[in-house]
Order: structure tokens, then C-alpha cells, then sequence
């Protein structure tokens, strides 16, 4: 389980959020994936959702990429 409050882990969602164009007031939404990298994770739902649970999983997928511990579970089931 990743320590979402380690400094690292932090400076990757940071830079990661501001690639996706996420704000920062959405970082902790990313929280959950992060804790459970390898987990089941939402799709898109085609609600036009605010975020939108494919800019958390991209976020996410990014994160993990900037730590050198890519996500090796599929994006979808």
C-alpha cells in the first residue's frame, strides 16, 4: 500500500494533477486509487461526472509512472 503522504508520492500527484489539468482541490480524490494500486478501479460512467473517474485513473496511472512502479492491473475489467 502506497503512503499517499510521503513527500515523493506527493511531488508525483502534484505534477501529475497539473499534466491532467486536475486541480489541486481534487488531489485527495486520487488518494484511494493510490492506496490500492493494483485494486479494482472506477471507469467512466458517461455522466459527465466533475471529476471524471478516467482524469482520477489517468492521474493515478501518471502518478505510479513518475514513482517507477507503473500500475500492472488492467484499466478495465
Amino acid at each position: 500500500m502506497l503512503d499517499v503522504k510521503d513527500t515523493t508520492v506527493q511531488a508525483a500527484l502534484r505534477r501529475a494533477c497539473e499534466e491532467a489539468g486536475l486541480p489541486d482541490s481534487l488531489r485527495g480524490c486520487v488518494y484511494p486509487l493510490l492506496r490500492d494500486a493494483e485494486g479494482e478501479w472506477p471507469v467512466c460512467c458517461g455522466g459527465g461526472c466533475m471529476p471524471c473517474s478516467s482524469t482520477l485513473v489517468d492521474v493515478a496511472v501518471r502518478t505510479l509512472e513518475l514513482l517507477g512502479t507503473p500500475r500492472r492491473a488492467p484499466l478495465t475489467g
